[in-house]
């Protein structure tokens, strides 16, 4: 935003810093001015204004905020318009139902007889110092008055309205032309300004094309109103239109400018000639003032400013005095009714304003966060989250088992949601208020969209090894009796895993294309052993029964935890990889942390190392199919060997021809470690060691090799 200096004087006659110091100052107080550039007279400041500070995006606004930084006199608004011509019936303005509380306020004044020409005196000079383009001299007289004081009018050409104005929503399809000269399409819910046949501006956002100010127009009805934030949002992104009104009503304009923005536009047209004609028609909704302009007082106490804001480096610190100077040239009207506390009015101008911590922070803004004693806050107990450990457990465990934490959006598309989440009986998703787009409509169910994209990121940018994880809440709604609506929303916590790889290798266990579904099996497993499981490890267990369908078939599973699912794993579906054009295989697991938060961590023991020599020795069999390795881990670990401290599948080997190991039977190679902390073992023990599991594991069907 531009603003020139010598118009802030022009409202300041008093003030005498220097532009520098003015920038200084107020870039301390939050008005933050990020550029300073000499001109012929005075400086113009290019400023960044925040968006809840809508009342400052103007001349005005500003010099308020340096009237109360230097407790000055801000010069007054007082337009003074000549006198006008009486009228038996005024113009009739009115706010149709369907509008009602999308149009707070219209004001409306009629000016006959009025000269169309360029502009001139203060209004050519301030225009031509910012470099504002200038059209004609009611056109320029709502830029100038928008700049000035900040609240957004219309000029409409009168002999162009057929009958009054009414303020109502469009029809669905009606058309309209604007003042850029596109033709826009309307609808049912676009607030419009029109007359009693036709549409005549899209309401806060853009003017219309037949009703705009031409050489020719004699007669003219300037137009301030209060338009609904929400609406005029609405109908912005719609059309795609971004103006100067809509950037100000969107952020919340001041229910009182309207009457004042009209008479300061109809002073400037007036200037060059022409009458008012009648009173400025001014249509209140009472419900909607009483939101805005006439919002409840606020109390404040001098005591809890001091309390929040602590020591100042002046000795006498912030005093009842100097919080009532501050709020009283904010434009707050403090009314003392007790010991140093005040019952503050809030201005209509500052919709930000809404609790008394505001108030205080305003006073400490004004006051000067450079002027408070650097002083250590008073120490908290620090109480740890209950489930912080286990979350550091499973991030650690990760983050060795070589997989990078990732964070993705909290927001999903309903697409995505239909995809990954299965809904659970008076369950559904979450839909938000107001979504950014329909991308992010809903509070994610599931991890799962999420670590997609990411790894759709990767991919994209030829990174081929991704192996990403991220610990997140997925949300879920409670549904109403009546099941039209959420009563309340649950959180859970989840775990999401990706993988993806442009060169698979094949491991001595298992194929290429099948390694990353086993790793990601092994990764819940060695997440599972992070907790004291009820039944033991026994208490894990897979299958592949009742996968997700956006797993592919017959390349996934299910973990379960005491027979309750606890994680899906496997290959996305190529439907769902080929319709995010991913250009290779990409496995994804989704884990129930909160399931395994409700198990207590494993605690970390030490063991001496054995002395003694360990010894090794190798099994190797044949086993139908169907024998899973968990039988055969069973089978063994039922013999009680204290002695046993490893076994592992070093091999497996199949015969696609059927030759060397029949069809539906496997080779599997198991090597097992023989170890005592207390003594060499002697080869006897050993021996009868390895025949009972020679014969625990023929037992299971299997037939041993030579």
């Amino acid at each position: 935003m531009r603003v020139l200096t010598s118009w802030l004087r022009h409202y300041l006659p008093t003030l005498t810093v220097s532009d520098r110091q003015l920038a200084d100052d107020l870039t301390l107080r939050g008005i933050a001015v990020e550029g300073v550039h000499p001109l012929a007279s005075g400086h113009l400041f290019e400023m960044d204004i925040t968006t809840n500070r809508v009342d400052a995006m103007n001349h005005y606004g500003i010099a308020r905020e340096a009237a109360t930084i230097y407790n000055l006199p801000l010069a007054p608004l007082h337009p003074q318009l000549p006198v006008g011509t009486l009228v038996d019936e005024p113009f009739s303005v009115r706010i149709a139902p369907e509008a009602k509380g999308l149009c707070g306020r219209f004001t409306a004044q009629v000016l006959r007889g009025v000269t169309i020409g360029p502009s001139t005196g203060r209004v050519a000079e301030f225009f031509g110092l910012l470099g504002q383009k200038q059209i004609s001299n009611a056109v320029d007289a709502s830029n100038f008055t928008l700049l000035g004081m900040g609240h957004p009018t219309h000029a409409f050409d009168l002999d162009k309205i057929e009958g009054g104005i009414v303020v109502r929503l469009a029809r669905k399809g009606e058309k309209l032309r604007l003042l850029d000269g596109t033709e826009r399409t309307l609808e049912a819910d676009d607030l419009v300004v029109a007359d009693e046949k036709k549409a005549l501006a899209l309401a806060g956002v853009m003017g219309g094309w037949d009703s705009m100010i031409t050489p020719e127009t004699k007669n003219i009805l300037v137009e301030a109103a209060w338009f609904d934030q929400a609406s005029v949002r609405r109908s912005s992104r719609r059309h795609l239109l971004h103006t100067d009104a809509s950037h100000r009503f969107e952020r919340g304009a001041d229910f009182n400018a309207a009457p004042l923005a009209n008479a300061l536009v109809s002073e400037l047209i007036l200037e060059s000639g022409g009458k008012p004609e009648g009173e400025m028609i001014d249509v209140i909704d009472a419900e909607v003032e009483a939101k805005t302009a006439k919002r409840p007082s606020i109390e404040l106490a001098v005591a809890e400013v001091r309390r929040h804001l602590g020591t100042t480096i002046d000795a006498e610190g912030i005093t009842g005095e100097t919080v009532l100077q501050y709020l009283t040239s904010l434009g707050c009207a403090p009314l003392l009714h007790g010991l140093e506390i005040y019952q503050v009015m809030l201005p209509s101008w500052r919709l930000d304003l809404e609790r008394e911590i505001d108030l205080i922070e305003e006073i400490a803004r004004v006051y000067g966060y450079n002027r408070f004693a650097n002083t250590l806050p008073t120490p908290l107990p620090v109480v740890e989250y209950p489930t912080a450990a286990a979350e550091h457990a499973v991030r650690t465990r990760l983050l060795e088992l070589g997989y990078s934490e990732a964070v993705s959006s909290t927001f999903a598309s309903s697409d995505d949601a239909a995809v990954f989440y299965a809904a659970e009986a008076g369950r559904q998703t979450v839909a938000m208020e107001n979504p950014l787009s329909e991308e992010a409509s809903l509070l994610r169910p599931a991890l799962a969209p999420g670590m997609l994209g990411m790894l759709a990121n990767n991919i994209n940018r030829d990174v081929r090894e991704v192996r990403l994880f991220e610990q997140g809440q997925s949300f879920t709604g409670t549904l109403a009796v009546d099941g039209d609506f959420v009563t309340e929303v649950h959180e859970s916590a989840q775990l999401s895993l990706g993988l993806t790889s442009g060169s698979l290798a094949a491991t001595a266990l298992h194929a290429a294309a099948d390694a990353p579904i086993f790793e990601l099996k092994g990764v819940v497993e060695s997440l599972a052993s992070l907790f004291t499981l009820q039944g033991g490890e026994a208490g894990l267990s897979f299958t592949t029964a009742n996968g997700p369908a956006w797993l592919e078939q017959g390349r996934g599973a299910v973990a379960l935890l005491n027979g309750q699912p606890l994680a899906v794993f496997g290959e996305l579906a190529t439907a769902q990889r080929e319709s995010r054009k991913l250009r290779q295989p990409v496995y994804l697991a989704q884990l129930d942390l909160a399931k395994l938060y409700e198990l207590p961590l494993k605690r970390v023991t030490a063991h001496d190392l054995s002395r003694f020599q360990a010894a090794e020795r190798d099994f190797s069999f044949v086993f139908a199919d169907s024998v899973a390795w968990k039988a055969i881990a069973e089978a063994i670990h039922a013999l009680s060997i204290p002695e046993l401290t490893r076994l592992a599948p070093v091999e497996i080997f199949r015969d696609p021809k059927g030759k060397a190991i029949p069809n539906g039977q496997y080779s599997l190679l198991l090597r097992t470690v023989f170890q005592s902390p207390e003594r060499t073992l002697r080869e006897e023990e050993i021996a009868g060691w390895t025949t009972s599991i020679v014969d625990a594991l023929k037992e299971l069907g299997g037939t041993q090799r030579a």
